[in-house]
Order: C-alpha cells, then sequence, then structure tokens
C-alpha cells in the first residue's frame, strides 16, 4: 500500500479489535451461536504469526447514548432489566429476548453492547487515519432491530455503526452482507435513507430464517434504489455466488460511489454450516475478501471496515474462513497446503468433529449437485432481475447527461 508523507506514513494496513470479554456475549452452552470460534481464529492467526499484540485494539463499550442511535432507549432499559433478572423470562418475549433464538444470560447489556464498542472503535480507527483497514470479528449482529432482538442478536452493532459514522464523519456508507442469513435488520433501518446502500447476498428466505430479502425489497422514499437482495436458491455453490458477489458489487459501488465500505462476513454459507443448505467452500472465503479490499482501495481511499457474523461450524469453517479475511487486510498471501500442525495438535481433542487439516477444502467436497445447471441459471435470472432497477436508473442518468 502507499504511503502518504506526514502522519499518515504511520498509517497501519489494518488493526484487529478483540479482547477476551468478547467471549462474554454467551447464550448457553449449547447454543449455535459460539464465541469459542473467536478464540479458534485468534490463536490460529498468531500461530501462523500473522497477528501480534501490536496489530490487537481492546473493544470499548458503547454508550447508552450511541446505542440509542439505532435502538430505543426503552429498548436499551428493558436489555438492562433482563441482564439482572433470574426468574421471570415471558414479559421480554415481546422484545425477542428471553426466546429460544436469543434467551436471556447474565450481563446481556455489557457484552452486547461491547460488541457494538467493539465495532465504533474500529470506525474510529479507520475514519481518523490511524488504519486503513479495521477487523471486529465481535461483531456483524444485523438482525438486531430498533426495539427488538432477533436471530442471536441484541443490538445491532452494524446499524449503530452506520448512524455513528453519519452523524461523526458525514460518511456515505455501502454496507455489504454476504451472511447466508438476510441482513434485514441493518436494512430496514436505512431503507428511506438515499446515503446509506445496503446489499445482502443470502439464502432465499424461502426456507431460511428471517424469511426476507427478496428481489422486490428495495428502499422507500428518497432510499429508493439503494436497497439490494440477492437471494441465493438453496444448494447454490462457489461459481454462482461469486459470479454474483462480484458483479452486483462492482456494479452498485460504481453507481453508489461510498466514502467507506462496511462489510459483514458471516462464513455460514458453507457446505458445512449446519443452520443453513448453501454449497460454498472455503474458496469464496478466500475471494469476498480480496474483492472487498479491492474496491475499498478504488473507491474510498482504502477505508473498510470489516465485521463477523454467522458462522456455526466453528471447528472446521470459521477459524479458516476469518483468517483468510485478516490476512487479506494486511496484503499477506493466503498459505497454501496444511493449517499448523501446532494448531490442529492444539484443538483436536475438544473438537468433536474431525478438522480439515487443510487451508482449502478438498475437492470434491460433495457429491455433484444434479440440479446445478438449473440452480446456476435460475440464479443468474435473480442476479439480472434484481439489477435491473440500477441498470435502469444508470441508462437514464447517462442519457440526461447526453
Amino acid at each position: 500500500m502507499a504511503k502518504s508523507s506526514g502522519n499518515e506514513s504511520m498509517k497501519k494496513d489494518a488493526v484487529f479489535i478483540f479482547s477476551e470479554d468478547q467471549l462474554g456475549y454467551k447464550f448457553s452452552d449449547t447454543h449455535p451461536f459460539n464465541q469459542k470460534r473467536l478464540t479458534l481464529t485468534v490463536d490460529l492467526l498468531r500461530e501462523l504469526n500473522a497477528l501480534s499484540s501490536l496489530d490487537i485494539v481492546a473493544p470499548r463499550t458503547a454508550t447508552d447514548e450511541e446505542l440509542s442511535l439505532a435502538h430505543d432507549p426503552h429498548y436499551i432499559e428493558i436489555v438492562k432489566k433482563a441482564s439482572l433478572e433470574t426468574a421471570e423470562t415471558s414479559i421480554y418475549e415481546s422484545y425477542g429476548i428471553g426466546t429460544e433464538d436469543t434467551p436471556i444470560f447474565p450481563h446481556m447489556h455489557e457484552a452486547s453492547a461491547s460488541l457494538v464498542g467493539g465495532t465504533l472503535t474500529a470506525v474510529d480507527y479507520v475514519m481518523e487515519g490511524k488504519s486503513s483497514h479495521a477487523l471486529n470479528l465481535g461483531g456483524g449482529l444485523h438482525h438486531g432491530f430498533k426495539g427488538r432482538a432477533s436471530g442471536f442478536c441484541v443490538y445491532n452493532d452494524s446499524s449503530v455503526a452506520i448512524k455513528y459514522l453519519q452523524q461523526k464523519y458525514n460518511a456515505r456508507v455501502l454496507y455489504i452482507d454476504t451472511d447466508a442469513h438476510h441482513g434485514d435488520g441493518v436494512q430496514w433501518s436505512f431503507y428511506d435513507d438515499p446515503n446509506v446502500c445496503t446489499i445482502s447476498l443470502h439464502e432465499t428466505g424461502r426456507y431460511l430464517f428471517p424469511g426476507t430479502g427478496n428481489i422486490t425489497e428495495r428502499g422507500s422514499g428518497e432510499g429508493y434504489g439503494t436497497s439490494f437482495n440477492f437471494p441465493m436458491d438453496a444448494f447454490t455453490e462457489d461459481d454462482s455466488f461469486l459470479e454474483i458477489y462480484r458483479t452486483a458489487f462492482r456494479e452498485i459501488i460504481d453507481s453508489f460511489k461510498p466514502d467507506v465500505i462496511l462489510s459483514q462476513n458471516g462464513a455460514d454459507a458453507h457446505y458445512f454450516d449446519p443452520l443453513t443448505h448453501l454449497y460454498g467452500t472455503m474458496k469464496i472465503y478466500q475471494e469476498i475478501p480480496k474483492l472487498a479490499h479491492e474496491l475499498a482501495h478504488e473507491y474510498c481511499d482504502g477505508k473498510w471496515i470489516a465485521v463477523g457474523g454467522g458462522g456455526y461450524d466453528i471447528w472446521r469453517v470459521v477459524p479458516r474462513a476469518w483468517s483468510l479475511l485478516w490476512l487479506e487486510m494486511n496484503n499477506i498471501k493466503a498459505p497454501e497446503g496444511e493449517l499448523p500442525k501446532n494448531w490442529l495438535n492444539r484443538w483436536t481433542k475438544e473438537a468433536p468433529i474431525p478438522f480439515i487439516p487443510t487451508w482449502m477444502d478438498p475437492n470434491p467436497l460433495y457429491e455433484p449437485i444434479p440440479r446445478k445447471a438449473e440452480i446456476t441459471e435460475k440464479n443468474k435470472q435473480m442476479l439480472d432481475k434484481a439489477l435491473l432497477l440500477l441498470r435502469q436508473q444508470q441508462s437514464y442518468k447517462n442519457h440526461q447527461q447526453h
């Protein structure tokens, strides 16, 4: 990366937002959302000598005022109260907490506010020029709503961070979400905002929570045409996924021209993920950050903030996928061959399933899909339909200019 003169010559490529406190966001020992994936990822990166204490920045805790940028103050008080409750929980269910998906746990408010604060820490590092990029893998809780928890998400760190980016830095923000579940909470927070563009690639809601994210969800009012959804058919494989991602991301960013990219990097579109039905392999997790990195430098002077998200095969998938994201942020060539033996030996006894011992998945990873051509064609038609509005707007703009 080219370095400028003056203070910017000291700018880091990337900072890694992390502290052990982020492991406190824990619903139960059996809940699928398991922050041990953070421990596994950090340990893998350290074993590679790709992450040092100089790279790590501890997250601060988001204040109530910051949380209220995207959340109702009454809801924040409800979360605080629930965090202290040990008995009756049914009164909280209308707020989405105390449910099977998002059960109450001790110090829930503090743990959730720390994850949001991590993303705000990442924002400040990038927007104040201390680093080009910043990664908060504890973030990415994209289902949280203004007054309700949903889908394992108590507070929505990305929604808070985007509001914060607007208020503190007057930034025009592009949010791109490659989690297998629709980024509904973020989309609805900015549905009528022309200065925030949301892009979500996800498995179709016909089969998967939260059931939204249709191509017809395009924004409203002044924000019409700034919400983009790419619902993929179940069993979508790498090539089709990446065609949608590359085409959509490039066309949309060229039209929207943001000041900063915020990417949500859920790692649950993988074949091994127990909660989804997409057939991605590690190839997509090598390619997703490459394009985000390239476009950040092309359009946003390098400004790229990345957060985590879903990912429920915490042993075989998430550590590899999230390590590849950090390596890309630092211009470190993705390793080939086997994972570090020390790391495998350290965790093999605890893991309930055998590890994939290599960075990339075996090829083939699964039996051929009989409907591959049909699924690919269906996704291609969906891509064209989803981008039709953008192409029409672009054509109209070009016509006006001439």
